[in-house]
């Protein structure tokens, strides 16, 4: 059984800075990708950064630029900086895993985390 437990959600004002944290913990021979999802109101979630196990980053274009990933291997955790708040920042935001199962990538999914954003 694979856990993984957001931290640092809450509200912030616009222009404010937040980080998110989230830890694996488990079964979990190796977490190959690690990375932080939102889901806002009548929308689908969307990725919005990812981090290989190297170190390699992706962000969503609406956030580049003001949010940041990181990643402690050791650890299996994975954080995610918010600087320069915007409302429509406002979301659910998941942590996701991915950890290899019988050579099968298996996607895991923290519970969320509210992130609000205040104009």
């Amino acid at each position: 059984q694979v856990q993984l437990v957001e931290s640092g959600g809450g509200l912030v004002q616009s222009g404010g800075p937040l980080r998110l944290s989230c830890v694996a913990s488990g079964m979990i021979c190796r977490v190959v990708d690690m990375a932080w999802f939102r889901q806002a109101p009548v929308k689908q979630r969307e990725l919005v950064a990812q981090i290989t196990s190297g170190g390699s980053t992706y962000y969503a274009d609406s956030v580049e630029g003001r949010f940041s990933i990181y990643r402690d291997n050791s650890k299996n955790a994975a954080d995610l900086e918010m600087n320069n708040l915007k409302p429509e920042d406002t979301a659910v935001y998941y942590c996701n895993a991915q950890i290899p199962r019988s050579g099968v990538r298996v996607d895991y999914w923290g519970r969320g985390t509210q992130v609000t954003v205040s104009s």
